[in-house]
């Protein structure tokens, strides 16, 4: 039986975090699906076109086990359609446990079949969110050492942002 697992996110742009949970989650699972959302209610920098073709990017050396999809609907919902039974969320730091716990319960609560897994990046990306990204591009800050080569050149190649 395969085991399928959705990682949803905004993915505002895909950091090396976003990434590093990726690889790990393949340990894992036969497949991972990288959900990007929509999100309106975040106001990305980035349009969903430009974050699926940048995780796209960011992922591609790690193989066909890997799937990039976009969506606007709830969560559960996407994985019953692509036959996810396990949620990956990853955990930088103690103040995102509370928020992804609650998460958590909340999808089980919709679909109980569905399990959430939490995983954490290596300590090196733990202080790694994409909000920090976007604010060091808007002061066209050094992100290369936040940013998978990929997604770090197709950013650099953008004409609304300049980067070191």
């Amino acid at each position: 039986m395969n085991k399928i697992a959705l990682y949803p996110g905004t993915f505002d742009p895909v950091t090396n975090g976003h990434y590093d949970i990726i690889e790990r989650a393949l340990r894992l699972f036969d497949q991972v699906i990288v959900a990007v959302a929509i999100s309106h209610d975040k106001k990305p920098m980035f349009t969903l076109d430009e974050r699926i073709k940048m995780t796209k990017e960011a992922v591609k050396s790690l193989g066909g086990n890997v799937k990039v999809v976009g969506f606007d609907n709830l969560t559960v919902e996407l994985a019953k359609t692509h036959d996810a039974s396990i949620i990956i969320r990853g955990l930088r730091a103690v103040s995102d446990f509370e928020y992804e716990l609650q998460l958590g319960y909340l999808n089980n609560s919709l679909d109980d079949t569905i399990e959430t897994v939490y995983l954490m990046p290596k300590l090196k990306h733990a202080f790694i969110s994409s909000s920090i990204v976007r604010n060091l591009l808007k002061f066209n800050g050094k992100t290369n050492h936040l940013l998978p080569k990929e997604v770090q050149k197709i950013i650099g190649s953008m004409t609304s942002c300049t980067l070191q």
